[in-house]
């Protein structure tokens, strides 16, 4: 259940289902029932439940959960404004199975509760929370009540985790048939909670003809292409890996990489050094070997041997015309290239010249941005999401981009594209983005596309760091990778 869907294209999967036979009250009562589900499962010994229930079939799920828990043993509470008969049609008819009284939408239905339900609004909402709805959400969020919000928390855009005005602060999110994009693009996963998937009867055929090319970027989504090395294999068939390094007094950037690609499964790994560095790193290097390779002309030579199949420039190099004449130079030979941090910047003023050289290339290139580098490279990109950003940008420079952050965001030049689901605050440190190109450029050199080595990469440096845990710096990250080969291991047995 990788795909992640719009509000639009989850829409489509209710008619899809509806037309396929399933009756949409039936898809709503086992919606509300699993709303329910949660709040006894989390809450069983609370008494009273406030549930809050808005104009559209948000709502319609929230009055199956009230009915549920009514049964259930629980006191409810639910707050409804206008006339519930004029609710959407599968909406209405749960208006009319619950039995219970119905209070108006005031923060007044939180008194002496236990627990909040939000159904108010679901993943479609257009517009911003004001007036008395932004009060109502700000109300309860100032309670201290836990909240159980339906689909995503009201306020949170279910496409684009933008939140509109205001939004629920959930402890947990109740969804279905599939995960929405706002449930892990920041700043809406921050307000989701704990995220839980129900499902409601939609059959898996729908996606057939909704063709969603948005996933959740774990294992299941590469597994099966994933290089595990055989017992017949060698390192010359994992590929020989090139990292460009800085100058003397900015080497250590693409050191890390380098040990990123190596512990990742490059067979072998080169640090291209100009002549003034040579010393420092030789100091530092031993399995990562050392070549000399001064300016563009360097690169030519080292990169003429086809062997050397993968290269990465940026982490350490500085910004200028040698930097961008190297970049040119790799990009007119046969390896698959990783362009980060100051590889990008260098192209601040003339994009276009980079691109052009990007496109129509036989083999892969993958840029790895954060957002201020994403915004000097690209200016700005039009679109509502992260993911319509980055999609954008992919298309425009024909590289896979990896667009960085708490929500990171792989986007081939095709369209697909994955949300990262396995982030962590640890990796806000100096250097990490060095040690994940190093990771992009260990898959490249084992054959990978760019989109499936973005997005193996993404989750060996978010599981790296999760292994680690609290004080995490930078060099941690390679020595984490054997612990994250063994998780790797363990998802290809059950594959």
């Amino acid at each position: 259940m990788l795909e992640l869907l719009t509000a639009k294209e989850m829409g489509r999967a209710d008619k899809l289902a509806v037309e396929g036979g399933v009756a949409g009250t039936v898809l709503m009562e086992n919606a509300g029932r699993s709303v329910a589900d949660e709040v006894s499962l989390r809450f069983p010994d609370a008494s009273t439940v406030a549930i809050l229930c808005g104009p559209g079939n948000n709502g319609g799920d929230g009055f199956v959960a009230a009915r549920q828990l009514l049964e259930r043993g629980y006191f409810v509470r639910l707050g409804f404004d206008g006339d519930p008969s004029k609710l959407p049609a599968d909406a209405a008819e749960m208006a009319s199975r619950f039995t219970g009284p119905m209070e108006p939408l005031s923060p007044d239905l939180f008194e002496k509760a236990d627990v909040i339900v939000d159904g108010l609004f679901g993943a479609g909402l257009a517009r911003p929370l004001e007036g008395k709805m932004a009060e109502l959400v700000e109300s309860a969020n100032t309670s201290g009540i836990p909240i159980i919000a339906i689909d995503v928390p009201s306020g949170v855009d279910g496409s684009t985790g933008m939140i509109l005005g205001t939004a629920m602060r959930a402890l947990s999110s109740v969804t279905f048939f599939r995960f929405k994009p706002g449930h892990y693009l920041e700043p809406g996963h921050l307000h989701c909670g704990e995220l839980h998937l129900a499902d409601i009867g939609i059959p898996d055929e729908v996606l057939e003809d909704i063709k969603p090319r948005l996933y959740a970027n774990e294992p299941a989504l590469w597994i099966d292409r994933y290089p595990w090395p055989t017992a017949l294999g060698h390192k010359y068939l994992r590929g020989h890996a090139v990292v460009a390094s800085g100058p003397a007094d900015a080497t250590g950037a693409a050191r890390l990489a380098a040990r990123g690609a190596l512990r990742a499964g490059a067979g072998l790994v080169t640090v291209a050094s100009p002549r003034n560095a040579l010393a420092v790193n030789a100091s530092h290097l031993t399995a990562v070997m050392l070549r000399e390779a001064d300016g563009a002309r360097g690169i030519a030579d080292l990169l003429s041997d086809t062997r050397k199949n993968a290269f990465l420039i940026g982490p350490g190099h500085g910004v200028g015309d040698e930097t961008r004449h190297m970049v040119l130079t790799a990009l007119r030979a046969e390896p698959a290239v990783v362009l980060d941090a100051d590889a990008l910047t260098s192209f601040a003023e003339s994009p276009e010249i980079l691109f052009e050289a990007i496109n129509g290339r036989e083999h892969p290139v993958v840029m790895t941005p954060h957002a201020g580098e994403f915004a000097r490279l690209f200016g700005e990109v039009p679109g509502a999401s992260k993911v319509d950003r980055a999609r954008t940008a992919a298309s425009r420079s024909g590289a896979t981009v990896v667009l960085k952050g708490p929500d990171t965001v792989i986007a081939s030049p095709e369209g697909h594209a994955a949300i990262d689901t396995n982030g962590t605050p640890w990796l806000a440190t100096a250097g990490s983005g060095d040690a994940m190109a190093g990771m992009v450029l260990a898959m490249l050199a084992q054959g990978l596309s760019g989109f499936d080595a973005g997005c193996i990469a993404v989750w060996m440096h978010g599981q790296a760091a999760k292994r680690f845990g609290p004080g995490l710096i930078a060099e941690d990250l390679p020595e984490m990778i054997p612990e994250v080969l063994e998780d790797i291991e363990e998802y290809l047995k059950r594959a």
